[in-house]
């Protein structure tokens, strides 16, 4: 565990931050040195150190201002801070503001040892975890749902949960979220992924149709009825059913429904014979079926059926961390389905794009973006190539300048500081990166996160 387990001593006294060295070293680390917190700060931008010690008073970089830095830079990396007993008020103002604990000198080399001790294995957990999670995150198949913002990701999270029950499903948000996709989600990760997958949009079909579609028909049972056919329900026989719009099935087929729900049979439209059947039910609506109920519009006994786990697909407007990975991952595609080279989109479209209310969710957003690839002349995507937005669809510029008092994600907040001062900068990177206090190239990284650079 030890032996490559890397440490980074800071101490301006060279004897001192000597002789820690030579005695870290022989317990088995491997020891980079700095006598100042502002070399210190340079090596923690160069490579990553599994641990930092510390000294708390330094003559040009003191150790505090050294922490707040280096926690910019990374702030996975536990730091250790040395202080005189003198300073020991001060030591506790740096575990407030980050620091993973703190010795005074002289060190006590036995609490010395456990502390790092206690420190590389808070790292082996914190890795394994992470292992843990992303074995989890590769054995769940997404179904090519993007997501970054914490309310897809918990959702996902959820999906992954419930895929591997045999529990029915209900699914609901407004049009367009994709509520389709976290069906096939739903499916394709179950022990049915084998079985087929059948869908069926409830809205589509005429009431006098849909009986026949779902449970089929015997030759002859209506005019026009040429021939047997099977229902949806039988072709979905040991896979799952996709009942989409649900909430649009007259009241003659609900019951009907809510039958095949309790007995696991059915029976053709002009025939007498009971079918078995091994069917997983999954449903998707973008109305308040509590609402439908109380108007009389649907049955009850059928929701409650039907709402064994419901999992609520938010608004594109409720997630708008996932807006940039999204249009990005569609201009790609749709950037090459047109022959055009296109790269991404200047920060005032992304900003526009993040902004935007999309009344029409995804399929929206896909739209706009097919739109601005046609529309694009330039290797960037800008706001002339989008051409959709109503001015009372979008949210205030402002609003992304300062906090609105609105609770939000961190991770939100950053990325519309980091857009928004991108703007005010006009797409001066070096400045930008300079009034947010971070390194040019994590300024990249995060533009290339949000989409706005390839």
């Amino acid at each position: 565990m030890t032996k490559n387990f890397s440490i980074l001593v800071v101490d301006d006294d060279t004897s001192h931050r000597t002789m820690l060295a030579t005695l870290l070293t022989g317990w088995g680390y491997t020891i980079f040195e700095a006598n100042d917190g502002e070399p210190a700060i340079e090596m923690v931008k160069e490579r990553y150190f599994d641990l930092i010690l510390m000294d708390i008073r330094m003559l040009k970089v003191s150790g505090l201002e050294a922490m707040e830095k280096i926690n910019q830079i990374n702030p996975a990396i536990p730091i250790i801070i040395m202080t005189a007993y003198s300073s020991i008020e001060t030591a506790v103002g740096a575990l407030k503001n980050g620091a993973y604990d703190y010795l005074t000198k002289p060190i006590d080399f036995d609490k010395l040892r456990l502390t790092i001790e206690r420190a590389t294995e808070r790292q082996r957990l914190q890795e394994e975890n992470q292992r843990l999670r992303l074995s989890l995150k590769e054995q769940f198949d997404r179904q090519n749902i993007i997501a970054r913002s914490n309310v897809m990701t918990q959702l996902l999270d959820t999906v992954a949960q419930v895929a591997t029950s045999e529990a029915t499903v209900l699914i609901t948000g407004e049009s367009g979220t994709g509520k389709e996709l976290i069906a096939g989600a739903t499916h394709y990760n179950s022990t049915r992924r084998e079985g087929p997958f059948v869908k069926i949009n409830c809205a589509a079909i005429t009431e006098t149709l849909l009986e026949s579609e779902l449970f089929g028909h015997e030759k002859g049972a209506f005019t026009g009825a040429q021939r047997r056919k099977e229902g949806k329900f039988v072709q979905a026989h040991g896979g799952s059913i996709f009942l989409d719009e649900v909430s649009e099935m007259p009241l003659s087929m609900q019951v009907k429904l809510l039958r095949v729900l309790q007995e696991r049979e059915i029976t053709r439209v002009g025939g007498e014979e009971v079918i078995p059947i091994d069917v997983r039910v999954i449903t998707a609506t973008n109305k308040n079926l509590a609402d439908l109920v109380r108007e009389g519009k649907f049955r009850e006994d059928l929701y409650y059926r039907l709402n064994v786990v419901d999992l609520y697909l938010p608004a594109l407007r409720e997630r708008r961390d996932d807006i940039p990975p999204i249009a990005q991952h569609y201009l790609k595609s749709l950037a090459e389905k047109n022959r055009k080279e296109i790269s991404g989109f200047t920060p005032e479209a992304m900003d526009m794009l993040v902004r935007y209310r999309w009344p029409g969710n995804v399929r929206e957003l896909i739209n706009t973006v097919e739109r601005g690839v046609v529309l694009c002349q330039s290797p960037y995507v800008g706001i002339e190539s989008l051409r959709l937005m109503e001015e009372e669809q979008l949210e205030p510029a402002h609003a992304t300048a300062g906090f609105s008092g609105e609770v939000r994600p961190l991770e939100e907040v950053e990325k519309e500081a980091i857009l928004f001062t991108l703007d005010a900068t006009g797409n001066n990177k070096s400045e930008t990166a300079r009034q947010l206090g971070i390194t040019r190239k994590t300024l990249h990284k995060k533009l290339k996160a949000y989409g706005v650079m390839p």
